[in-house]
């Protein structure tokens, strides 16, 4: 992983950390289960690009605070197995990504008991890409990529401590990425839309 990536990364989480009391009076923690879509890395070699735009199972976790229910941080981990498609294409393939968000919402209905917060969140991380095996070349690579995402959502509490969380968000990198096979003249930055829906404590 590159100085830079390494240092973002930790500054993300140091800033997390950092962050203001008041922001970890409202925190939560949310594992979701979703789907990325609309992606892919422009592969042409005999390669349809449907394989590599159909929605692929992911899951993952998210955890933040906000101050005064309004502004704070958030760290994002997701994990989507076989994200490049079938895998006697592609062999055992993963993308996971590892990102620190800056996000605010408005709590209407107050921060206790039931209530709604729609909100926007973006920010900065790690894009890992990983693939091993497959048709297209039986390669073994992996490659770690500065990334970034922005995107929205509501929670949905019943009560003081629990709710439900739905999630739309867009991810892309900044450079594209090696998969460690020919890929023509069409690659581009990994990019894709990540929908999920979770359980969310407060």
């Amino acid at each position: 992983m590159h100085r830079g990536l390494k240092t973002l990364i930790v500054a993300g989480a140091a800033a997390l950390v950092m962050a203001p009391m008041q922001a970890r009076a409202d925190g939560f923690v949310s594992p979701w289960i979703g789907s990325a879509f609309g992606g892919g890395d422009g592969v042409s070699n005999g390669v349809s690009t449907s394989e590599l735009e159909n929605g692929q199972t992911t899951f993952g976790i998210t955890a933040g605070g906000m101050g005064a229910g309004i502004i704070g941080g958030e760290v994002d981990f997701g994990y989507s197995p076989s994200f490049f498609g079938d895998k006697t294409l592609f062999g055992s393939n993963t993308v996971m990504n590892l990102m620190g968000n800056v996000i605010i919402g408005i709590p209407i209905g107050g921060q206790k008991g039931a209530g709604i917060r729609p909100y926007l969140t973006g920010g900065l991380g790690l894009l890992r890409t990983q693939i091993d095996g497959g048709t297209l070349g039986n390669v073994s690579s992996s490659d770690n990529g500065l990334g970034w995402n922005l995107g929205g959502g509501v929670m949905g509490y019943f009560a003081d401590h629990i709710g439900v969380r739905g999630d739309l968000r867009y991810m892309r990198g900044f450079n594209e990425q090696d998969l460690g096979f020919d890929t023509g003249d069409n690659l581009r930055a990994l990019r894709f839309w990540r929908a999920s829906v979770g359980v969310v404590f407060r």
